[in-house]
């Protein structure tokens, strides 16, 4: 590997291999993958395969380490990802089933060593069928213990080369084929002629059904091991080798292990090793060919009036018959060694491909009807083994229906080659990558996370189109200057950013040297190769994406075409992440403006308030907080009307003014409870809302709180003592006129901190309330602040950190100060 002696990546490559090897044989897989963590750590490169060629996954050789794929997943959480069936990776992970619909197993584990570090995962594969419940928890723990090992290795082979553990993308894998029956078997033998005496392998003697424990190694007692026939032929063996210098397949009949008199033919290869003294012949030395059944095997194949082909498990053909040969209409030296889909233009259609990868992924036997040019017809059946397919030919006639047939209709050999499914897989990835990115942030990094690694790019920018000039939205790499010239320049200058965009089509620059030749003059920086993406949407110019590379590059016919397709989804994503942003901005500003812009200074009190809306959607929702003074303290507010709508900023905006106008009409705690309730009743609003309200008096150690069905407000003691106020919880508003609300009396001694939230906060799907709020009470009770507004940050450090928040989120925060202070 790259940066490693030669002893070091032997050593690693031997490590993976091996792993590879054993999780396989471990459990009930056929096939299994070792996949490493890149330099710069965003992605994950195979790195070992056993029982499944790297041309077989595809685009699966480098995957982004933020991917919501199996592997990924266990990478960078540190679990087992165990899924059991098509169904259950269907539920789970969407987006690995839309790039691999077959029927399979799989499970991932990360490969970590002892003291924690994670160097990558591990994952197998089997077929699956509908109700398999997957490997047991005896084999999911064997699964583990195996990458653990791995891992452990790793890390001891690390810190003795001084070298990082990691792969580097575009470096081979570890092959590791599956395992198959032996076709031959090859006995070497050693032949002293001096002494006479003729030492043989274990299978050298097998071949000949004699025991190597009691073989005396005389020639004679081999030769009573052949047929008697042969014998003077095997004594000429000796004369030839020393006048000739070899033996050149002399055939040879031993007797058949299965009995019954019968004899097999062998062959013996030898040759007189080169001597200083020629005149010494003392050695001879050889080989025993066994064919056993193979010969007889390809005689029967031979005779049957289907064409039958043998096929590797990446599709190349490695035998096929002659009735093959006349149905297909092409010559051995053709297609061995080939796809049959990369030879014949009739085949070349990427559902004859899926067809393979599908019956070898899933293990599951498969056929199709396949037409080629003057209509005629074919059925092609695929018997998968983990080693290979066995692909039966047959000439069949037309289907009643060719729409509804299973395969592609004649093909009219296209112009241009059509597209490889792991061309395919890049823009299934990303499409579906995109559908969850909403804001342009969102859509940035989901490019970078996904084009970087499918490509091997180290820098990439996206630059958008304002005021008919060019501005950077977002750049990814190690090089902070990388198109920076491109920044502000106008829309119709001579530059490859701008070009690509007004004309619409991509630019491939692959040295410096082309470079500089187009565009005379233009800074270079220490980017070797690029690509330029015009993002077009709707027929409106978005922008440009740039794919840099720090070598230079060659983009192949594939790359151009699948960057080519990729920029159209980007844009479109962008286009659309760019109205959301634009919209949202609006919405959350209209509901900012509804809460209080700051919060009244009152003698004795400290308070601080956070708001988060929900990235979940546009709408903007009905949480609001309020700090009232009055002439005898303070009183503090927290409600949440239900739903994310315009309807429920407006009720929340009613709401708030009505508990104002309550409290400064003089009103109890209970009372303004009350009239709320009423007034939002009156509102005839069919919305429903929850509130709490406490009333502190200065200068006082306690205080009066009233709650309609709002989480209980969290009470911190100057010792650090935390509870949840037991409180007397009354109707939510909205449901009854006739609801009254009950004051609580709290002590709230110097020193103590009051917290009053919404329920966006503790609450998360699928979990209980109670237990959200368990986790902010002890939250509370071990922040470390050094103020009132740093402990409200890390209150809310989990929630801002999230990429997703289902609910608005409201927090207001007061402390009860020893002596009257200002904010």
């Amino acid at each position: 590997m790259h940066g490693l002696t030669v002893g070091g990546a032997a050593e690693r490559e031997d490590l993976l291999a091996a792993a590879a090897v054993e999780a396989v044989e471990g459990t009930s897989a056929y096939a299994g993958s070792v996949f490493l963590r890149s330099r710069d750590r965003r992605s994950i490169a195979l790195a070992a395969t056993c029982g499944v060629p790297p041309s077989l996954l595809g685009g699966w050789r480098l995957i982004a380490a933020s991917s919501p794929i199996p592997v990924a997943v266990a990478y960078t959480s540190g679990r087992t990802v165990h899924l059991a069936s098509a169904e259950e990776t269907m539920r789970r992970y969407p987006q690995l089933a839309v790039a691999l619909p077959y029927a399979f197993g799989s499970c991932s584990v990360p490969v970590r060593a002892s003291d924690g570090e994670l160097f990558g995962s591990l994952a197998i594969v089997w077929p699956a069928a509908p109700g398999s419940e997957g490997l047991s928890k005896a084999q999911r723990r064997h699964l583990r213990s195996i990458a653990g090992r791995l891992g452990d290795a790793l890390a001891d082979l690390g810190a003795r080369t001084g070298e990082p553990v990691e792969w580097e993308p575009g470096t081979a894998a570890v092959e590791t084929p599956a395992h198959s029956a032996a076709a031959v078997q090859v006995g070497l033998f050693d032949w002293d002629l001096g002494s006479g005496i003729l030492s043989g392998d274990d299978t050298f003697c097998a071949v000949f059904g004699l025991d190597p424990g009691a073989f005396d190694g005389r020639p004679e007692t081999l030769a009573t091991r052949l047929h008697p026939g042969d014998r003077a032929a095997f004594r000429a063996c000796v004369r030839e080798a020393v006048g000739e210098g070899r033996i050149a397949a002399r055939r040879l009949r031993v007797p058949d292990h299965s009995g019954g008199g019968r004899y097999r033919t062998v062959q013996l290869w030898g040759r007189v090793p080169e001597a200083e003294d020629t005149r010494a012949v003392t050695h001879l030395v050889g080989a025993i060919l066994d064919p056993r059944a193979g010969g007889a095997a390809v005689a029967a194949v031979e005779r049957l009036p289907d064409g039958l082909l043998s096929l590797a498990p990446d599709g190349r053909v490695t035998y096929l018959n002659r009735r093959a040969l006349h149905l297909l209409d092409i010559s051995a030296d053709e297609v061995l060694g080939q796809c049959l889909w990369d030879v014949l233009p009739w085949l070349s259609d990427p559902s004859v491909e899926y067809r393979h990868r599908s019956a070898m992924i899933s293990q599951a036997p498969s056929s199709f009807l396949v037409s080629r040019p003057h209509d005629q017809w074919f059925a092609f059946s695929l018997h998968p083994q983990p080693d290979g397919v066995t692909c039966r030919v047959t000439p069949t006639t037309r289907p009643p229906s060719v729409e509804a047939a299973s395969a592609p209709p004649p093909a009219s050999a296209p112009a241009t080659a059509p597209a490889r499914l792991g061309a395919m897989y890049h823009v299934l990835q990303l499409s579906c990558a995109l559908t969850e990115a909403v804001t342009t942030r969102q859509v940035c990094e989901v490019v970078s996370d996904q084009l970087m690694p499918a490509f091997g790019g180290q820098q990439m920018a996206i630059y958008v189109v304002r005021n008919k000039a060019m501005r950077l939205l977002h750049h990814t790499g190690h090089h902070e200057t990388f198109l920076d010239w491109l920044q502000g320049v106008p829309l119709h200058a001579r530059l490859p950013g701008t070009e690509t965009l007004t004309s619409g089509a991509p630019l491939f620059i692959e040295s410096q040297k082309d470079l500089v030749r187009g565009y005379p003059g233009i800074p270079t920086g220490q980017v070797s190769s690029w690509a330029y993406l015009p993002l077009i949407a709707s027929g409106r110019p978005v922008g440009t994406c740039v794919l840099g590379f720090d070598a230079p590059h060659h983009f192949t016919e594939k790359d151009r075409g699948v960057l080519t397709a990729l920029a159209g989804l980007i844009a479109q994503a962008l286009e659309r992440a760019r109205l959301y942003d634009s919209e949202f901005a609006v919405a959350h500003g209209l509901q900012q403006a509804l809460l209080p812009h700051r919060l009244p200074r009152v003698p004795g009190i400290r308070t601080v308030a956070r708001y988060l809306p929900a990235t979940s959607g546009m709408d903007i929702g009905g949480d609001w907080y309020d700090v009232i003074p009055t002439g005898s303290g303070v009183c503090l507010v927290i409600g949440d009307v239900e739903g994310h709508s315009i309807a429920a900023a407006a009720t929340m905006a009613q709401l708030r003014s009505a508990v104002r106008a309550f409290v400064a009409a003089g009103h109890a705690p209970g009372d303004v409870m009350s009239g709320v309730n009423r007034t939002l009743i009156d509102l005839d609003s069919d919305l429903l809302a929850s509130c709490c309200y406490v009333h502190l008096a200065t200068g006082r150690d306690h205080a009066y709180a009233v709650t309609a069905g709002h989480p209980a407000p969290l009470l911190r003691l100057p010792d650090g003592t935390t509870n949840a106020l037991d409180l007397d919880v009354g109707a939510l508003l909205g449901v009854d006129h006739s609801s009254t609300y009950r004051p609580t009396g709290i002590a709230l001694p110097a020193g103590s901190v009051l917290a009053l939230y919404t329920d966006g906060l503790v609450e998360k799907p699928g979990t209980d309330i109670g237990t959200g709020i368990d986790r902010l009470r002890v939250s509370l009770a071990h922040a470390r602040a050094d103020s009132l507004d740093e402990l409200a940050d890390r209150l809310l450090h989990h929630a801002r950190g999230s990429s997703y928040r289902a609910d608005d989120i409201a927090l207001l925060l007061t402390e009860h100060c020893s002596a009257p202070m200002t904010t």
